[in-house]
């Protein structure tokens, strides 16, 4: 089993990534909303010109959403195939990032545990 995170810069396009998932038989996942250090030192009276910077570049978004997914191996694949197509591809300005991380053990929820 695999742990996803997929951090995803783009809100906008949260639900539709979601029932995309859901459409490729991915049920599980936690969704929290997320802040980057850029956004979280951007306070003007830190650093003015860096947090200046930030806001003109990106003045709506104040959040990210992290997704966290407990994959089974055959579906990493689904669930990045999918992230990619949604987001217009992670390797754009700004998307978000995506990783994986193997999981030596897996304890409650619905899914079978390996």
């Amino acid at each position: 089993m695999q742990l996803v995170i997929c951090v995803i810069n783009r809100t906008d396009l949260l639900d539709t990534l979601l029932k995309r998932l859901v459409e490729e038989g991915i049920r599980g996942a936690t969704i929290l909303e997320s802040t980057g250090l850029a956004r979280a030192i951007a306070d003007p009276e830190d650093l003015p010109i860096f947090g200046l910077l930030r806001r003109i570049i990106d003045p709506e978004r104040e959040h990210s959403r992290t997704i966290l997914i407990v994959a089974a191996k055959e579906e990493v694949d689904v669930i990045r195939n999918v992230v990619n197509e949604v987001t217009g591809g992670l390797d754009q300005p700004d998307t978000g990032i995506m990783i994986g991380l193997p999981i030596d053990f897996f304890e409650g929820g619905s899914r079978s545990h390996e």
